[in-house]
């Protein structure tokens, strides 16, 4: 059994680290940390398997995390002593890593065992359910329009249900490679999905539609409903 402590999620806007090129090197610097679980590790099944879960947040995640913050410290570092072509190569350890802790962080967030709500589609008198129905006719139509952006993510990358603020909330399916991940201010993640194989190869295998089908089971649409009021 995988077991975590119940504490309250960090959430990713909140944890994001503080630093200045002000900053003296080797100075005391707060730094990214993994996001506590709502839910344990096994909490999900048997939809996603405690394995899969304990894989992805003790090794994958933490990876991300542990990479950003040397990131970040090499580039304070190679801003005070003016290495310009420095800073410029660490840009995609920057993006890779920082976009692999953000999607991350959303990812744990918009999940919830059966038992806790997930799976539990969006009431029909909420804002986020009514502009379901307008836009899709109903969830289960969202759902494969979602799976089916899913399916035409080549390699490794993303998929995220955004609310479009530019566009007057509409709600948009939106796809990323590898870790990148959502910047247009105007883009609210309601739901991230991970398409990569350390998400489901253990448990799926090569079938990731699966996969794809099985997650709606586990989905936090309560948190959803939340973002969409951002």
């Amino acid at each position: 059994m995988f077991k975590l402590a119940r504490t309250p999620l960090i959430r990713a806007s909140r944890a994001m680290a503080q630093s200045t090129a002000a900053t003296p090197i080797g100075a005391v610097r707060t730094k990214y940390t993994l996001p506590q679980l709502d839910y344990e590790l096994d909490a999900l099944e048997p939809h996603i398997s405690g394995q899969i879960n304990d894989l992805h947040y003790n090794k994958h995640h933490k990876t991300y995390v542990d990479n950003l913050n040397k990131a970040i410290e090499s580039a304070v570092e190679a801003k005070e002593k003016g290495e310009a072509k420095k800073l410029v190569a660490l840009q995609k350890a920057l993006n890779f890593n920082g976009g692999g802790y953000v999607n991350h962080c959303l990812w744990w967030k918009n999940l919830a065992p059966e038992k806790a709500g997930g799976g539990k589609v969006p009431s029909a008198d909420s804002k986020l359910g009514q502009q379901i129905v307008k836009q899709y006719g109903s969830i289960d139509n969202l759902i494969s329009a979602t799976n089916a952006k899913l399916a035409g993510i080549q390699g490794s990358g993303w998929a995220f249900i955004v609310k479009n603020k530019e566009n007057g909330n509409t709600i948009d399916i939106v796809t990323t490679a590898n870790q990148d991940t959502v910047t247009d201010p105007n883009l609210v993640p309601l739901v991230a999905i991970d398409a990569w194989e350390h998400a489901y190869y253990l448990q799926y295998q090569n079938v990731k539609a699966d996969y794809f089908k099985a997650l709606w089971n586990v989905i936090n649409w309560k948190e959803a409903e939340r973002r969409f009021e951002f």
